[in-house]
């Protein structure tokens, strides 16, 4: 593996939100969750950090599994699709009581809610100091909110990936599983396909390897560990050549 490059600080990035971390007990949105996600968002913008996020759907459903129990894979993930405009919209009402701006963009063409996604308007949104919440996949079946986040992160000439987790990195194996399971702090996109690391999927993590891509993959749960991450601090693991 080759010397991997120095961490931050990051000028824009670019995080991914699963959806299971807007949920909580007896709930697909936790108002708990919502705020502290807001703020650890508000954090890296008042930093002076650019940033964009791509959300899953993960709380309400994921198109694969559905599809497992006899829908239409399409159907399927078209459904997971519009789920993850309602965690936009959540996180955005979140955001702009804190008096962040935001836009919702979609890839899915939903005019009274959201504005659609556009390359070059998401781009001057974030020039203005907004945070644009990506929704709505790739607006294509098969393809996860991972990897949305991968393709999204260069649309926008992102510096960086940033995963957020409940784990603090990617593990030589299950750490819940296995307890001689060590965490890596540096990892080449060939290691995790070829290991089967559960990081992202792999298509995800070979679109990241195409266009050069960082990503770090960080504990979310941890108060104030977006910013680190952003920041460029030595926290989780990066991936990169």
């Amino acid at each position: 593996m080759t010397d991997l490059p120095q961490r931050g600080p990051y000028r824009r990035v670019l995080l991914k939100l699963s959806g299971e971390v807007f949920g909580g007990p007896g709930s697909n949105l936790d108002v708990g969750n919502l705020g502290r996600i807001a703020r650890d968002v508000q954090s890296v913008h008042g930093a002076g950090i650019q940033a964009a996020v791509v959300v899953g759907a993960g709380n309400f459903l994921r198109g694969a599994e559905v599809a497992a129990s006899g829908m239409s894979r399409v159907s399927a993930d078209q459904a997971g699709m519009l789920a993850t405009v309602m965690n936009g919209l959540a996180l955005q009402d979140a955001l702009e009581r804190l008096g962040v701006e935001t836009r919702v963009c979609s890839a899915i063409e939903m005019s009274r809610v959201c504005e659609p996604f556009i390359k070059r308007r998401v781009v001057r949104h974030i020039e203005k100091g907004r945070v644009p919440i990506l929704v709505g996949g790739t607006g294509n079946p098969y393809f996860t909110t991972d990897t949305t986040a991968a393709l999204r992160a260069k649309e926008i000439e992102a510096d960086v990936l940033l995963k957020a987790t409940k784990v603090d990195g990617v593990y030589s194996a299950d750490p819940l599983r296995d307890p001689n399971a060590v965490r890596l702090e540096q990892l080449d996109y060939m290691s995790v396909i070829r290991q089967k690391l559960r990081v992202m999927d792999p298509t995800a993590v070979t679109l990241c390897q195409e266009t050069g891509m960082p990503i770090v993959v960080f504990d979310l749960t941890v108060a104030g560990n977006v910013l680190r991450a952003a920041r460029g601090e030595p926290i989780g693991t990066i991936i990169c050549e």
